[in-house]
């Protein structure tokens, strides 16, 4: 049997955040190694496909429910890896993935949840935002583009948005995928030697590299000042992608069993159904 992962491990405890104090090539929770933790999260496919099912499901009958997933951090931690092995493991029917990248014309005429607001997937769908409002607390706040006042302004606004959306139905999943700074050199060097992963190189990964320290406060304040009871943080060490993946993959089916998905009861007559499609005549 695999082992279990206990995702209380990864839950950001209230108070002020040091990520240095947090390792990033950690395991915390699981006990076993890489190759149980890929069978582990292969094995994890059945249920999340069946509780998927069911949320979908559950819209035919006018429930509300969703389930965003908010994955967050710096530049090679695997934000896209963990798409393709833990989302990928559900219906992509039911998934509406969204990434967020520099604001367009239209999208800075208005404040910066607007476009976020747009974003926020229907009833009955798992939404993941690859990259999110978070950025306009971490990348804004070391680039400076807004001031602190502005900055606080928005803690409090993703705050309220966040609590608006878990009273209407919403469980949030927010995930900073902690990789460490040699961790993301190593990456970034393995996407220069190898010629089939020059399309992932952006040569501005080097200036944003060169501000490591200010992207780590930037991100200790943001998840200070949002960790709530609403909308918790969880802080997953990315430098074993296998863990990250299988981490995540956790906390979405936690996300899942929690809701007590039922199958919408049969607004029909069962049996006098029945008893049509077997008396009907095709053609």
């Amino acid at each position: 049997m695999s082992e279990t992962l206990d995702t209380s491990a990864l839950r950001l405890p209230a108070g002020p955040v040091d990520l240095a104090a947090i390792e990033t090539d950690a395991a915390p929770g699981y006990s076993g190694g890489k190759a149980q933790g890929k069978a582990a999260l292969a094995a994890l496919e059945p249920e999340l496909a069946d509780l998927q099912e069911r949320l979908f499901a559950e819209r035919t009958a006018g429930s509300p429910r969703r389930i965003l997933l908010v994955l967050q951090g710096m530049d090679t931690s695997g934000k896209g890896g963990t798409l393709r092995h833990t989302v990928g493991l559900v219906d992509p029917q039911g998934v509406r993935i969204t990434s967020f990248k520099a604001p367009s014309e239209e999208e800075a005429q208005h404040d910066f949840l607007w476009r976020i607001r747009n974003a926020v997937p229907p009833a009955g769908l798992i939404g993941v935002f690859d990259r999110s409002h978070y950025e306009d607390v971490t990348i804004v706040k070391v680039h400076r583009w807004a001031d602190d006042r502005e900055i606080e302004r928005r803690y409090d606004a993703i705050n309220a948005f966040e609590q608006e959306l878990v009273e209407a139905g919403t469980t949030i999943v927010k995930c900073m995928l902690h990789v460490g700074a040699e961790e993301q050199k190593a990456r970034l060097q393995e996407r220069l030697d190898n010629p089939e992963k020059h399309w992932k190189y952006n040569p501005g990964d080097l200036v944003e590299r060169a501000s490591w320290p200010g992207y780590q406060r930037a991100y200790e304040a943001a998840l200070e000042r949002t960790n709530t009871e609403a909308a918790p943080w969880h802080v997953i060490p990315a430098d074993k992608k296998w863990y990250r993946n299988l981490a995540v993959g956790h906390l979405l089916l936690q996300a899942l069993r929690d809701l007590d998905l039922q199958w919408p009861a049969a607004d029909f007559d069962v049996e006098a159904e029945k008893q049509r499609l077997a008396e009907s005549i095709v053609g």
